[in-house]
This record gives C-alpha cells, structure tokens and sequence, in this order.
C-alpha cells in the first residue's frame, strides 16, 4: 500500500518527497525534518519500482547513513539493504576497492590516517634536511590537503606561479618538493590518504570514461546530504556521475556552512542552480526542534549576512523562555556561573545531564568549564578527545593488520618491525631504509630479502620478522578478519607483553586490545556483512568519522562538552554557548574579510540552532592568554540578537547599561539565591576628589567605595591562579565580584 506523503509531512516537505525526477534542490533550515524528507523521498523512489543498487545516497558521518538506512527500512522493509549509501569517502573507496588497478594501486591499498601522513610527511622534512619548525607536519599536510581539494596535481603545484610564490612568501618553498615525495611514497607504499581517496576518484573517472560510464549507467539517482559542506573535488564527483540521468538531489542549509577550513565551499550550494537551469527548488522553513524565541534570535543573527539563500525559518512551538546572558569578570568566573546554572536547572527541573551542552569556539576552553564542574561533582564527557583508533597500542595492533593485508605499507613496517622488541635497531632500519632507495625497491622487499644486504648476525631477526608477516597472510586469506586478528595479536607478541605490565596504564592497554579484538568480533558476527575479511574490517575502521567514535569511559548521564564544529547535526534541551568576546568568536583569524566573517556568525547561529527549549550566551569581561590577564570585549555577534528575545532584566539599573546591547542578566557566583537588588534610579557620581587607593591588602569587612557602584562592604576575598577577587555588598546595587587587578576602589 502506497504511502501517503501528504498525510505524513508538511506541504513543503511532500512536495520535496514527490519530485524524484531531474535536478531538485532542498534547502532545509536548522531543525526541519530534512531527515525524514530523505529517508521519505528514498522510500517513494522504492514504492515506485527504482531498484535500491540504483540509488547513490551521500552522507557526511557513517552515523547519518546507518540512521537513514534504518529509517528507510522500516518504511520500505529489508529492500532499503541494497542502498549505496554511506559517506563520500566510504562509497568511492569502496568503487576504488574494485578499479583501483586502473590507476596503478593494489586493490588491497591502504589509507592513511592523519598520523600516518604526518609522521610520513615529517620523515621526508627529515630527509630533506630541512627546517622542522617552519615545515611543521601539520602545515605542510593542510597545504597538501587543499591542494588535493582542488585537484592540483604535483606537476601543476610545481608549475603554476602563484602557488610558487605564496609558498616562497611564507618560507617554504619546498612544499611543492614534499608533495611531490609523500605522493611517490603514498603510491609506491599502496596507500591513500583520506583526500585521495576523492581526489583519485576524479582521476579513475577522468582517464577511464568506461568506469564513469559504468556508474553513471548504476546510480540513476544521486542523492547528496549537507551540501553545503562539499569541496570542489566532492562537487566534481557527484556532476559527473549526476550528468546522464540528470536526476541529482541535494539537501543543505547555505546558513550551516562551517567547514571552509576543510576546504568545503559555499558556492556550491549558492551556484548550484547555474549548473541546473531547469532546478526545482523547495524551502524547508519550519523548525520543529526549538523555541520561538530560540529561531527568532537565529533569524536575527544570519540576517547579517549578505552571501545566502533567503529563507524564513519559523518554528509553531511555544514561545519559551527568553535567552539569558551571563557576563563574568573572568574565564574562570564564567566556568563558574555555568556549572553552577547547570547544576541548579537540573535540580529544580529534574532534568539529566545528558540534557546540558556547553559549546564552545576552541577546544581550550574547555579547561576553566571542567574545574567547575568537577567541583559540584557535575559529571561531563568531552567530544573530540583522543579517540579509541589513535591510542598507541591500538595503532601497533593495527598496523600488523595492515602489514599483513599490505606488506609494501611502509609506515605500518616501520611501526611494528621492532615492536615488540626483537633485536632490529634503529641502525638497521636506516640500513634497510637506504637500500630501499638506493635500489628503487620497496621496503617490504628490502625486508623479504635482508639476508642478501647485510651479514646474518644483522639479517636473521629481519628476516624472522618476514617470515611471521607471511604467516598472517596466509591466515588472513583463509580466516575470517577475528580469527586473523586474535591469531596476529598472540603471535606478534603483544598481547605477552602487555598482559606482563602489571601498572594502571599497562592494564588499560590490555584491555583496550581485548577492546578491538571485541570490535573484530562484532563487525563479523554482523549478518548484514557480506565481506568479512581482515582487508574489509580494516576499511572500515580507517573511514570511522569522529563523531562515529563512542568512547565506552564516556558512558552514562553526563553534560557533553565540545566545539561548535563538531556539535553540527546534534540537538540539545538546554544549550551553553561560552566565551562570546571579540577575537575569540569572531575568531580574531576570521575578522580580516568579509566572507571569514560571515563564515563566523553561520557557526554562531549553527550553535544557536543547537538549542531545544533553553539558551544560554556567556562571555568574560577578563581572560588568561600565555599566561597574562587580558581585558575582553563581549562578541559583535551578541549585539546582533535583537534584545526582545534576550532575558529583559538589567544587572543594575541605568548604570550598568550597554548600548546597543542592554539586557545581561548576571547571576551569583554561589548556590545561594541573591537577595532583592534596589532600583537605582539615577548613576552614582563619584565626588570629584575620588582617588584609587592600594587593595594589596584588603581585608574582608572593610568599607570600600566604587566611582560606579558607590559604597559598600567586602564580604569576602577570593585567590586563585594569580589572581585576587573581592565580593562586595554594595548598598545600591547589591554584590559585585571585582577583579582587584581591575577595580578602582578606595578604603574608607
């Protein structure tokens, strides 16, 4: 029985669903239900006769496209299995697993991670004697890394001018060389990175027209999920397969785009209609997710930006509360002020945790965040830590895996060739290094044959450690990847070595490798898992995205703390965005042109969106930075809420005013609710004979007089860090925390 879509979803949203053939854009606002319009949309395609191999659906998390898949096949039923769906980067590294001996790869190649590329980039700084503080790993694989975005090979890196000169402007004129190196040691290693695994799609499907029309010919609907976040070379694909059929879908909100420093580029999505002039358009503008007055405020952030697609997002939920702010005389004051809002919301509310989000620009704020919370015992979990697959020993395991799948994987050999230790030191492998590039031949080839380059007091361990390699080949090749996996982690020696650590970190170490050896076991006991081969698993985990990764120390009810970019797509009752001050966002990076900045106050609004029922901005009016106290200035960004939507309740009256910007709600520093606070009516004027005296030594109970606040009476003095803050009663506008550094007080 057919479904009714009109039933089932908002005008806009059936009419998005029902328009399956030719170009079709959906742009869908924070919070509306653009899920439900894909999994809908992929489910009338079934209902209609398309068959589900003929279906390409892109996602940007491994996450995203098992939920839709999910969704789908409880519409649909088991059919929604055959779907190609998944992340760009699983998909085509999957069509490369069957055409990667078109462009010279083994079909067994190894990807990358960023480790392996940058400890891959930093041995050739090495090698070519170069300077490792100017060409830092991380730079070096960022400039890489765009340039693969782009689709700039070695040979036009190397030739064109420009780049030439802005690599000589910033001192490092040899990147081109370094690229040029890392792709030769990638291609003869069999391995891709992770842009590669794009940027060599384009390349198979440029030099071999058969393939592209092979998969033209298969994908006769391509369907592309958050749009807006696509790089040139992700473009690229997705026109070329899309250009027979011409029936491509993309969905995305140009007001979410908040990855241009991973090279995704907005025009896409602005520009998307000049490649389709026969584009079908439909607005999704109802946020089922927040409060009215959480999109108002939205709606009067974005509507600062000139770059966009207009769009007026509503929401017919209630009104809710309005959003507070907290100003705090310091980062620390402002952990404070947080933890403690938290704290008493879900005691007064009967909330849980997990119902609490703290974002945040940088990572490094963090720290001020979970002093406080640790202090009332408030238990939260951090995204974007050191993930499971990045812990050393789960890299060594991993690296035998690779190595046992593809011996000529160089960074996985020269992780694992003496580990655990059997007698190859670094003078050896240096040894073998050089022969390898002496005599153009492979690592792993150099290794094979140790006994034929140098003495066999040297070669004998080497060539014992060949020898283990092509064992777990040729179990690999008959087993499954859990019993490859446990038989290499026993006979490599490991799992003795480990298991002989007795100390804390030694046991955590066992246990994690008991840890992935559980995970091997899972991913083959899945029915749903046609390949369940050690090459397929290892796949697998290489394409794990961060927010894929649940880390099992993270469990159980607690606030989730993390940056507003790795926040995108999540959805939370009560939301904290922290540190809203000029140069930290804006970033004082992302202040010098106008399209950086718009870029900023998207990733403000994307915070904001985040936000279900209650919404809270901070900011300080202090903060540490390398160590020194510097004075802050709220964020620009706070004045383009309009103040309607703000919690309409001054700090102290006319005279803690700020124009534009009017309405900060402070609130105490304890757990002890504040009393009455006086209506001032006219600005304290300090006499004229006001003069600062020394606070060095102030005293609890001494009277003080503020040329603002007028008199009052220290309750307490407070140290911390380096810095000394006073809590006043003051008579007028009731208690104040001061930074002494800061304050203008005399002691009467």
């Amino acid at each position: 029985m057919a479904l009714d879509y009109n039933a089932l979803l908002n005008p806009s949203q059936a009419a998005a669903v029902l328009q399956t053939e030719g170009p079709c854009m959906i742009i869908a606002g924070a919070g509306s239900g653009k899920t439900r319009v894909l999994t809908y949309r992929i489910a009338h395609l079934l209902e209609k006769g398309v068959d589900p191999f003929n279906i390409l659906a892109l996602t940007f998390t491994n996450k995203a496209a098992k939920e839709m898949r999910a969704r789908i096949e409880k519409v649909v039923g088991p059919n929604a299995k055959n779907l190609w769906m998944g992340t760009f980067h699983s998909v085509f590294a999957k069509i490369l697993r069957s055409e990667a001996d078109k462009i010279g790869f083994p079909r067994s190649f190894t990807i990358y991670d960023t480790q392996d590329s940058r400890t891959l980039v930093s041995q050739i700084v090495k090698e070519l004697e170069l300077d490792d503080k100017l060409y830092k790993a991380s730079t070096v694989l960022g400039r890489i890394s765009a340039a693969k975005n782009k689709l700039v090979s070695v040979a036009q890196y190397l030739n064109d001018p420009v780049i030439r000169q802005d690599d000589e402007a910033a001192l490092r004129p040899k990147i081109g060389v370094i690229y040029q190196q890392y792709q030769q040691r990638c291609f003869k290693a069999g391995a891709m990175d992770f842009d590669d695994l794009l940027y060599q799609t384009n390349v198979l499907f440029r030099d071999h027209p058969d393939v592209l029309n092979k998969y033209q010919n298969k994908f006769r609907y391509v369907m592309v999920d958050e749009y807006q976040d696509t790089n040139y070379s992700q473009y690229l694909i997705t026109r070329k397969l899309a250009a027979k059929e011409r029936n491509i879908c993309v969905v995305g909100d140009d007001a979410q785009s908040i990855y241009a420093f991973r090279g995704a580029d907005i025009s896409n999505i602005l520009n998307f209609e000049k490649d389709y002039p026969e584009l079908n358009v439909f607005k999704l503008e109802q946020n089922y997710r927040s409060t009215k007055n959480i999109v108002w405020a939205a709606n009067s952030v974005i509507k600062n930006n000139q770059e966009q697609l207009r769009k007026n997002v509503f929401s017919e939920n209630e009104d809710g509360n309005l959003i507070e702010v907290i100003k705090a005389a310091s980062d620390n004051e402002e952990g404070k002020l947080v933890a403690q809002s938290i704290y008493e919301d879900k005691m007064n509310q009967r909330l849980s945790y997990d119902d609490f989000a703290i974002l945040y620009r940088t990572n490094a704020q963090s720290r001020a965040m979970e002093e406080s919370l640790r202090k009332l015992n408030v238990r939260y979990k951090i995204v974007g830590g050191l993930s499971f697959y990045q812990r050393k020993e789960i890299k060594d395991l991993v690296a035998y895996l690779r190595l046992t799948v593809n011996p000529n994987d160089e960074q996985a050999l020269r992780r694992v060739i003496n580990y655990p230790k059997r007698g190859i030191g670094d003078t050896t492998i240096s040894k073998l290094i050089n022969v390898a590039e002496e005599s153009n031949h492979t690592l792993w080839e150099v290794v094979s044959n140790a006994d034929q380059f140098m003495p066999a007091r040297v070669s004998n361990p080497v060539v014992g450690f060949a020898e283990k390699i092509k064992s777990y080949t040729v179990v690999a090749a008959k087993e499954d990847a859990f019993e490859a996996a446990k038989f290499i982690a026993k006979n490599s020696g490991m799992i003795e070595e480990l298991y002989a650590d007795k100390s804390i970190e030694g046991l955590s170490r066992y246990e994690n490798i008991q840890e992935l050896l559980n995970g091997v076991k899972e991913y083959v006991d899945d029915p749903e898992r046609e390949d369940k081969s050690l090459g397929a698993f290892l796949q697998d985990i290489a394409l794990v995205t961060d927010s894929d990764v649940k880390d099992a120390a993270q469990e159980g009810e607690a606030v989730t703390m993390m940056t507003i970019h790795s926040a995108k797509g999540l959805e939370f009752r009560n939301v904290y965005i922290v540190g809203l001050e000029e140069n930290l966002f804006p970033s004082q990076m992302m202040i010098t042109s106008r399209a950086d900045l718009e870029e900023e106050r998207r990733l403000f609004y994307v915070a904001i969106t985040r936000a279900e029922k209650k919404l809270t901005l901070s900011y300080a009016t202090s903060r540490y930075q390398w160590g020194n106290l510097r004075s802050c200035e709220k964020s620009r960004f706070l004045d383009e809420i309009d103040p309607q939507f703000l919690n309409v309740k001054f700090a102290a009256g006319p005279a803690e005013r700020e124009q534009p910007f009017q309405h900060v709600f402070e609130r105490r520093s304890n757990l002890v609710a504040a009393p009455p606070r006086k209506t001032v009516a006219t600005k304290y004027v300090a006499p004229a004979d006001f003069k600062p005296s020394d606070t060095t030594n102030l005293q609890a109970g001494q009277r003080v007089e503020h040329p603002k606040f007028g008199f009052g009476q220290v309750a307490t003095i407070e140290k911390q860090q380096g810095t000394v803050k006073a809590i006043i009663q003051f008579e007028e506008v009731g208690e104040k925390t001061l930074l002494l550094s800061f304050a203008k007080l005399r002691v009467l």
